[in-house]
């Protein structure tokens, strides 16, 4: 059953338009020119409870302002939303207690103070239940493993233990309806591993929804089955992430580590000090049965293009 329908969502600005110039400049302040700039173009969508789903699209593309759309932060120019049951813009009470919106980019805790105080001020603005709280409080931190972290000031913390109290902050209210905007940006590598494996954990355990925004395509690839793409304000696929990367980068790939340069008589190349060669399924097990014949003890690993290439493919051929 649907969670969040979205029929003929449209955003549009009215931006002042300027003249070149000091005379443009003294000209628009006794008379402003505006246009219309359309950040989000008419889409229409629906999310099931329980699913995740990826929202991509280039810088500008209208990801963020759709969240703020869903998340009732910004009110369509025209269209229909509804999330949870609710009217995202009325911001009633129970609509915010069922979601939350975590940016990667902006914090709610406070500097100075440890985790636990701005935890415990979240309890009280959402007016959660102090046996509840605490149940869930244990959760979150068991499973971020956040133990050592909750007494010192935020300030003190590393970018990877404060977004992961970030996670707590918001969700020790038990939303179920996740908007995540970029929820590993700046992370190393091992914390983003971390964070989205308490993301998986997280959606499997509770079935909250989630719905996701990265430029990291390792997020992407293995957190969201399904994807939507939105590209200058208009939804331009809606689908599983498995299909399109059928469709725009069908080949695989055998890639022999650190193989030998007689690869390539067979046409393999050399990447990165392993010998890559790129051809379709059906070719792929006779090139593997030859390469294997002639050197039986190489390590040899079947794969598809990675998500990155993919997406780039995409967006070259929508252009």
């Amino acid at each position: 059953m649907p969670i969040i329908e979205v029929s003929g969502l449209t955003k549009t600005y009215r931006v002042p338009v300027k003249g070149e110039g000091l005379g443009g400049s003294i000209r628009s302040l006794w008379s402003r020119e505006y246009k219309d700039v359309e950040a989000v173009r008419d889409i229409s969508f629906q999310i099931d409870s329980g699913e995740r789903v990826g929202f991509l699209g280039p810088n500008g593309a209208g990801k963020t302002t759709t969240l703020k759309m869903l998340s009732g932060l910004l009110h369509p120019t025209s269209g229909r939303v509804t999330v949870a049951g609710f009217t995202p813009q009325d911001r009633v009470v129970a609509f915010l207690s069922s979601i939350t919106l975590v940016m990667g980019q902006k914090q709610q805790l406070l500097w100075d103070l440890p985790p636990r105080e701005s935890f415990a001020l979240n309890r009280a603005m959402y007016g959660v239940d102090p046996v509840r709280y605490a149940r869930t409080l244990d959760s979150l931190v068991t499973m971020l493993r956040i133990e050592a972290v909750l007494e010192k000031p935020v300030r003190n913390l590393s970018l990877g233990e404060r977004m992961k109290c970030e996670l707590v902050a918001a969700l020790l209210h038990e939303p179920s309806v996740l908007f995540l905007d970029e929820p590993t940006i700046g992370l190393d590598v091992e914390m983003q591993v971390q964070v989205r494996k308490f993301i998986h954990d997280y959606n499997h355990d509770t079935g909250a929804t989630v719905i996701l925004t990265s430029h990291y395509m390792q997020d992407i690839a293995a957190l969201t089955p399904r994807l939507l793409i939105i590209d200058r304000g208009s939804l331009r696929y809606d689908g599983k992430l498995t299909s399109l990367a059928e469709r725009v980068a069908p080949e695989r790939r055998i890639v022999v580590k650190g193989g030998p340069s007689e690869l390539g008589e067979l046409g393999f190349q050399r990447v990165e000090g392993d010998m890559v060669a790129s051809l379709s399924p059906e070719g792929t097990n006779q090139l593997l049965s030859r390469v294997l014949a002639r050197w039986p003890m190489v390590e040899v690993s079947v794969e598809s293009p990675p998500l990155e290439e993919v997406m780039a493919r995409y967006f070259r051929e929508a252009t």
